[in-house]
């Protein structure tokens, strides 16, 4: 009775972080949109991740007594934090300066379509159902539906490098993605999520440094440090740690929800806030390429369920 109740419990906390990170993830896009029109975007994220990698790092430390990564170790969290940080969150953010949050999140959304794309690419993967080719059509389709609509409302003359910055954030983020999933490492992975944060951080302010993305600390306004610390304490820290926590305890089918929630949360919040364009062609768009990541995903899963049978939580 009591384990049952433990479990109960378990599982309404896993629900709970998937809702957390949903949210959360959602939310930060239209923060970070927010912080860029007044900061440059290197700059921003790489005090953002400055912030969240150190409280982690020494918490760490400090409190759980864990030692300092290996050599070895401390390479992987190197190539790692290029991958999913520097890449992929500095770029992410970077791009939304030129264009909508709601469409930034509705980009990064597509990252798997484009890990099916690298498997069968670089590992040789044949046999793609046809669901999943089905599916990378209808997202690609849904995308470009909204880029055709933002397309005459964005006035930025920088729109298509935003475009760029964007897929090359996703991309990275998915390259990552499926490194990390082929590669095994004893580090606990909140200890390690601290140490790319960290790593990252220093990155990104060397090349806000280069790139001439830089302002005193002075002119970064009380409004845009409060955005900073909210990027930093809830989309660096809590999100993360909440997703993490969601995969141990939820299948994988469900813990990956968020990813289609993100973007609707995006647009809509951007909306309201921002005042960026949103119109039944755009929430159309967007409907079909969350229809089309959700078909590459099941697809995905079916497929491998059919070769190695394995239970929810592995």
């Amino acid at each position: 009775m009591l384990i049952q109740k433990i479990r109960k419990s378990s599982k309404a906390k896993a629900y709970l972080a998937l809702l957390t990170t949903s949210i959360v993830w959602g939310t930060t896009w239209v923060f970070s949109k927010a912080a860029v029109m007044e900061m440059p975007a290197l700059q921003m994220a790489a005090i953002r991740q400055l912030i969240a990698g150190l409280a982690m790092v020494c918490f760490f430390i400090f409190y759980k007594k864990l030692p300092l990564p290996s050599a070895r170790e401390f390479s992987w969290l190197f190539l790692m934090s290029i991958l999913l940080f520097v890449i992929a969150n500095g770029f992410s953010t970077w791009g939304v300066t030129f264009i909508s949050s709601g469409l930034g999140a509705l980009i990064g959304t597509l990252y798997p379509l484009s890990v099916v794309l690298i498997e069968a690419v670089f590992y040789k993967q044949k046999n793609i159902p046809p669901l999943t080719i089905f599916g990378l059509v209808l997202g690609i389709f849904g995308v470009g539906l909204v880029l055709y609509e933002n397309a005459f409302v964005n006035a930025d003359k920088h729109y298509g490098w935003g475009l760029l910055l964007s897929v090359i954030a996703m991309l990275s983020w998915s390259f990552g993605s499926v490194f990390l999933a082929r590669t095994k490492q004893t580090l606990n992975p909140y200890y390690s999520l601290g140490w790319q944060m960290l790593i990252s951080s220093v990155m990104l302010y060397a090349m806000s440094l280069l790139f001439s993305q830089h302002i005193s600390f002075s002119q970064i306004s009380l409004k845009t440090w409060g955005i900073i610390v909210y990027l930093a304490t809830f989309g660096s820290i809590i999100a993360f740690v909440a997703f993490l926590y969601t995969l141990k305890k939820l299948p994988q089918a469900i813990a990956t929800l968020y990813a289609y929630i993100n973007p609707i949360v995006a647009m809509f919040i951007g909306a309201w806030l921002l005042g960026e364009n949103l119109n039944r062609y755009i929430l159309g768009g967007a409907f079909i390429t969350i229809l089309g990541v959700f078909l590459v995903n099941y697809s995905i899963r079916k497929a491998r369920k059919t070769i190695v049978p394995h239970s929810p939580e592995q």
